[in-house]
């Protein structure tokens, strides 16, 4: 129940954190809204291989610090239950745990990756048309090159009412605007499959910024030629790549890859490892004293895993080092905070006071 309010709650967080940065491409043009809440059920995958493993160890810590602090763990002592035990006990929900984040990272989050460099390959395909909405400025391009604004917009998205369009033609002190204002304006498709969009009784002013070198034109028709828009297929983000594809690969890159995903199911039996002695607590301490320091110990872990994969991209470490070492080193951690209950004759004894 503590792992799935947390897993929760850090699901939420994190969502809604990417799911503000995808409106923020939608109200500016560069998403069609209808699309945000399928690539956020397509990157949910790659969350819960990250939050999963968080929400175990911090759900060990809370369950097992109540334990401890309601003397429950005392009386389990009493009636013979270990430490030792408790750790075997607490591997099962831990290997399952770590079975559901192999699914994940192995298989089902490169899927999603696949499907959502899909649909931002067809948006970068979408021309400014497709994505605009009456009333509203637009921005085109990454610098902002083009901006265009529609008082009126038909539902087949072809004829326009109070156009305006302002575009910015070259970069620096050598860059002009130009700006075209139209009562109306329709699309225009030729048979040789080029789009024209053309606008009716307006406006152009072509001119530099701060300079009076202007230069004003009034037209009955103007026709504006669209560019086609590029239609990329090809997936080249490493992560969508299928893990059967990165086994043997001799790139460091690909063996970088497929180390990392290998790297997250492994975390998980050792994190809960080391969380059991951590969740150990004096009823006069409360149950949140080692919560500071176990959530460091666990984001160490994390960032170590995250810098020697950098390491292993560029080459700094061996391939064949990888990423194991950091696994061994935090086991060696696990093992000491666990060595007492480990290896013990028979464990740590508690006595149970019985009250006078």
């Amino acid at each position: 129940m503590t792992l799935t309010a947390v897993s929760g709650v850090l699901l939420l967080i994190i969502m809604s954190g990417r799911f503000i940065k995808y409106l923020a491409q939608a109200a500016a043009g560069q998403l069609d809204p209808g699309v945000l809440f399928l690539i956020m059920g397509y990157r949910l995958p790659g969350f819960m291989v990250l939050i999963l493993p968080l929400g175990m160890f911090l759900g060990i810590l809370l369950a097992y610090g109540r334990l401890h602090l309601e003397s429950e763990m005392t009386v389990l002592s009493a009636t013979g239950i270990s430490d030792r035990k408790i750790l075997a006990y607490t591997q099962g929900p831990a290997l399952l745990v770590a079975v559901a984040v192999a699914w994940l990272s192995l298989w089902v989050a490169p899927a999603g990756v696949v499907k959502t460099q899909q649909l931002f390959n067809q948006q970068d395909a979408m021309t400014e048309f497709d994505t605009l909405a009456a009333g509203r400025f637009q921005s085109i391009g990454r610098e902002a090159q083009r901006v265009t604004y529609a008082g009126g917009l038909s539902a087949d998205r072809t004829e326009l009412q109070q156009v305006f369009i302002a575009e910015r033609v070259g970069s620096g002190d050598d860059s002009s605007i130009g700006v075209l204002i139209a009562e109306s304006g329709r699309q225009q498709t030729n048979p040789d499959g080029s789009r024209y969009l053309v606008l009716d009784e307006g406006y152009r002013y072509d001119g530099k910024p701060g300079t009076a070198d202007f230069r004003t034109i009034q037209y009955d028709t103007y026709g504006v030629l669209l560019p086609q828009p590029e239609v990329v297929t090809e997936i080249t983000d490493r992560e969508a790549i299928p893990t059967r594809l990165l086994v043997g690969e001799p790139d460091l890159l690909t063996r970088a890859e497929l180390q990392w995903r290998i790297a997250l199911p492994l975390l998980v039996p050792i994190v809960a490892f080391f969380a059991v002695p951590l969740a150990r607590v004096n009823p006069r301490q409360g149950r949140f004293l080692k919560l500071l320091p176990a959530v460091i110990l666990y984001m160490s872990y994390l960032a170590l895993l995250i810098s020697a994969r950098g390491w292993m991209e560029s080459g700094t470490i061996p391939a064949v080092l990888g990423l194991w070492w950091v696994h061994i080193v935090f086991l060696i951690v696990g093992l000491t905070l666990n060595f007492t209950s480990l290896f013990a004759p028979n464990g740590p004894r508690r006595t149970a006071h019985a009250p006078a």
